[in-house]
């Protein structure tokens, strides 16, 4: 059910944005409809979402007895429900219905940010034609950017460096040391790799998707071509700046023995290693997709977010990896120390 940006007009902090940024949070929220003695949420719960209430009346019920009315049309009405997770209190609906509205808290804490930021006089990238930001609102959008702190954010956008493309222009050629991270700014590109001996495409680009991470991440060589369709726009931060502001964030490190009860929990152990290397040794259970291959074939073995643990020699193909696999919408941990450290692991633990 779509929600009409008017709604957002009258919320707080919501009626401070501009106008592009409400209709951008509007496509992005989501509203619902709760009938009475119906809990929007319990005491407890744990969730992602920033939620008002829009029509209706709710009781906010605290363990301790204490009961607050939270009425839609009443002055504290244009507030969203405490956001403290886990929740403090049960929201019971107790008019004849509620209709309620959730933002994913992330994402509304990433796009108030830019927007104040953005005002400042000394910024250099926003973009005053129409649609010219959409690709900062796609950028903050994608899963592998969902916990980057805010205070990052910041760091990024005074960090980025405009660069001008020309159509047919290649950015980058696979086999190329690593030097920047990209992000399209406008315009389209086309990702190719040699597959079986020929190129071949296997992805195309448009405003605020990113390339370039793989190679900074595992400090190989670059693993694809990418030529400009349409000449455009990039903004791009250097190696320094990519792992000082994007790498540790982005990355989630799990020691050995929490990965292992990971995996008893149900997550998928994934090696990205080489088929040879995986052959020779590899963790029992795991399964095999090349860093290489890995944006191409995964699909094949995980199924759409689920949870996973992946694992190199070192770390270092992991670290690409996972940021690869968080930008697929997988919830993703990279093994800390490597294969060498989970066998050190299951050695200590095998009976003697």
């Amino acid at each position: 059910m779509p929600v009409p940006v008017t709604e957002l007009a009258r919320l707080f902090p919501l009626e401070t944005l501009r106008q592009e940024t409400r209709e951008q949070l509007a496509r992005e929220a989501v509203l619902a409809e709760y009938g009475r003695n119906e809990n929007v949420f319990e005491a407890g719960d744990l969730d992602e979402d920033t939620i008002y209430l829009l029509d209706g009346e709710l009781r906010c019920a605290y363990p301790d007895g204490r009961n607050v009315a939270h009425i839609a049309t009443a002055p504290h009405g244009r507030y969203s429900l405490n956001d403290a997770v886990p929740r403090r209190f049960t929201a019971k609906v107790v008019s004849s219905r509620a209709k309620v509205m959730r933002i994913d808290r992330r994402y509304l804490e990433k796009l108030i940010t830019w927007d104040q930021l953005s005002r400042d006089e000394n910024y250099r990238h926003f973009g005053s034609a129409a649609g010219g930001n959409d690709w900062v609102f796609r950028l903050l959008r994608a899963p592998a950017f969902a916990r980057l702190p805010t205070g990052n954010i910041e760091k990024m956008f005074q960090l980025f460096e405009p660069v001008a493309v020309k159509p047919s222009e290649i950015v980058m050629r696979e086999g190329d040391p690593a030097d920047y991270f990209y992000v399209v700014r406008s315009g389209t590109a086309s990702v190719s790799k040699y597959l079986d001996g020929a190129p071949q495409v296997v992805a195309y680009l448009r405003e605020g998707d990113t390339f370039g991470e793989d190679a900074l991440l595992s400090n190989l060589p670059r693993n694809a071509t990418v030529r400009m369709m349409q000449g455009g726009q990039l903004m791009r931060l250097s190696r320094e700046a990519f792992e000082a502001v994007l790498k540790p964030p982005m990355l989630s490190w799990v020691l050995p023995a929490d990965a292992a009860k990971l995996v008893q929990q149900g997550a998928t152990l994934l090696d990205v290693r080489m088929p040879e290397e995986h052959a020779q040794r590899a963790i029992d259970g795991s399964v095999n997709v090349p860093l290489y291959r890995l944006r191409e074939d995964v699909g094949n073995v995980l199924e759409p977010g689920s949870r996973v643990v992946v694992y190199c020699n070192t770390g270092e193909r992991s670290a690409a990896a996972a940021f690869v696999l968080k930008r697929l919408g997988y919830e993703v941990s990279a093994l800390h120390g490597g294969l060498g450290a989970m066998l050190r692991l299951l050695a200590a633990q095998a009976p003697a």
